[in-house]
């Protein structure tokens, strides 16, 4: 089987007015299915409960997008027997057949391109921008992985046989059933990704996708149904953290977890998957990541329109609620007032409002929660600092909150050290580039930073001692690319698993290494 060389998914040019076109009959297409019932999925049997979600338009909280079924602890076991069942025939699949399933989903997917995106608009509030860039990278995660899987069949060239003595094999195995716990930010890209890749190496899936974006995660499983992905490889069990998440991280016949969130939930995932529970005759893994209190830095003699164009991109793209977002600006004393006017300058030119129209930068938060939270560090703000720009919140129609500034904020301000997940900024000054590293390292964090600076001993000392995990020099901190940027940071943003990156699908696998004797 030929499979051509991997590439990026091209981004839409909405410059021209017939992609604008077409991302507006993709939002006709959606509106033609809201409001309709989903089913659980497992072992391809749809399945109706009693208890049910409402899926809400975060830009209208009239407009319901779906009312998905949701599984209860008699659900999920029947999950869980399903994929035990699938797991045996699954794991014999031969891979290249495993990744021709990921290759024909994301041709499918390239051709519904617009409609996906515009689901994404309706139920997560993404602008068209920040929706088509999300559809993309599912469509690269899926060609990536899969190209990733035929490579690791190649395996067996690195070890090394001894002559007249022995011949030595060395394959990657699956593991078993895992619990994908997937988040509401990116609900197809990182959905697709965690999928794919623990699919692709063998694995069956229990897939427990967030609350507020469960009918973009039924619209991908029935992608892969189409695609060829057998019955009971995938099973689609949404329902409550606490007690379907629960029950599938502590069941003692899940392999591993594989989780992306906030840190509070990671780590209550990473204990209860420590415990051996009866019957249980491994030790669980967890792939998690978990957020961030990324920073930008600038230094003195740079340019400083392009280093406060990559801050307020990096902090307002999708209301900040990227994981990878820069909610903190640690800016050199020399620039700092010449930066801080260009991103007062810039912030209130961004226009805040539905996304389904086409010039809207930043559209809503994601629900009431995240409102309330997000309103509260407003409040916050107005104490530890400077309030530049915004500030406004209006929740009568949606969840929108204005691109928010604070400045003159110190390191140590619970603005500069607790992840927001929102539309709020901190800036700090600094009196010179060692006191600004300091500064960036200063929380329990460590997914992405950039460093703008014009002085090569500054950008070597950063790419030392700037501790993060994606590191970015004269650029915005957001946007990392699969197979270009590998994504996953250190400390309390997780187990540093690098999503999109050559080792990504060893972590749903183990060794096994194979002697005769000669």
């Amino acid at each position: 089987m030929a499979i051509f060389s991997y590439k990026t998914e091209p981004l839409t040019d909405f410059t021209n007015p017939k992609n604008i076109d077409l991302f507006q009959a993709g939002l006709a297409c959606v509106q033609g299915y809201l409001n309709q019932e989903y089913p659980l999925i497992i072992n391809g049997k749809r399945i109706q409960t009693k208890n049910t979600l409402i899926s809400k338009n975060p830009s209208n909280h009239k407009e319901v997008i779906g009312v998905i079924h949701q599984a209860g602890i008699k659900e999920a076991e029947l999950a869980m027997d399903s994929a035990l069942n699938a797991f045996e025939t699954w794991k014999k699949t031969d891979p290249r057949v495993r990744a021709d399933v990921l290759f024909k989903a994301a041709g499918m997917m390239r051709r519904r391109k617009f409609e996906f995106s515009a689901l994404m608009t309706k139920e997560a509030g993404k602008p068209y921008a920040e929706a088509d860039a999300d559809t993309a990278e599912a469509i690269d995660f899926l060609e990536y992985y899969g190209r990733q899987m035929l490579d690791m069949m190649t395996i067996d060239k690195k070890i090394l046989s001894r002559r007249n003595v022995e011949r030595n094999e060395y394959r990657y195995i699956p593991l078993g059933v895992g619990a994908i716990i997937t988040p509401w930010n990116f609900p197809l890209a990182i959905l697709t990704g965690m999928t794919s890749a623990a699919i692709v190496s063998g694995n069956t899936v229990l897939l427990k996708p967030a609350s507020t974006t469960q009918v973009i995660a039924y619209k991908l499983v029935e992608l892969l149904e189409d695609a060829g992905l057998p019955k009971g490889v995938l099973n689609f069990v949404p329902g409550r953290g606490s007690e379907i998440g629960d029950f599938i991280v502590k069941h003692p016949k899940t392999r591993f977890i594989s989780f992306t969130g906030s840190k509070e939930v990671g780590i209550d995932i990473y204990e209860n998957a420590a415990k051996v529970q009866p019957g249980q005759i491994w030790l669980k893994r967890v792939i998690a990541e978990m957020g961030g209190k990324d920073a930008i830095v600038v230094d003195e003699n740079i340019n400083v329109d392009a280093a406060a164009e990559a801050i307020v991109a990096s902090a307002f793209g999708f209301s900040g609620q990227k994981c990878s977002a820069c909610s903190r600006a640690i800016i050199h004393e020399a620039v700092y007032d010449d930066v801080v006017e260009a991103i007062k300058q810039k912030t209130e030119r961004i226009l805040v409002g539905n996304p389904e129209d086409s010039n809207v930068f930043m559209g809503p938060v994601n629900d009431g929660n995240a409102f309330k939270k997000i309103s509260e560090y407003i409040g916050i703000g107005a104490q530890e600092g400077k309030l530049l720009t915004g500030g406004h919140v209006d929740d009568s129609k949606g969840w929108f909150i204005d691109p928010t500034v604070f400045i003159d904020v110190a390191p140590d301000a619970r603005l500069m050290q607790e992840e927001i997940f929102g539309p709020i900024l901190a800036v700090t000054k600094v009196k010179d580039f060692n006191q600004a590293l300091d500064v960036a390292n200063n929380t329990e964090f460590g997914l992405t930073g950039a460093v703008w600076s014009n002085n090569r001993e500054h950008l070597e000392l950063a790419r030392e001692t700037f501790h993060v995990g994606n590191l970015y020099f004269n650029r915005k901190c957001t946007g990392a690319i699969v197979g270009y940027q590998p994504f996953g940071g250190f400390n309390m943003s997780g187990t540093d698993s690098k999503a999109g990156g050559p080792d990504y699908l060893v972590l749903h696998m183990q060794g096994k290494t194979i002697t005769e004797a000669l």
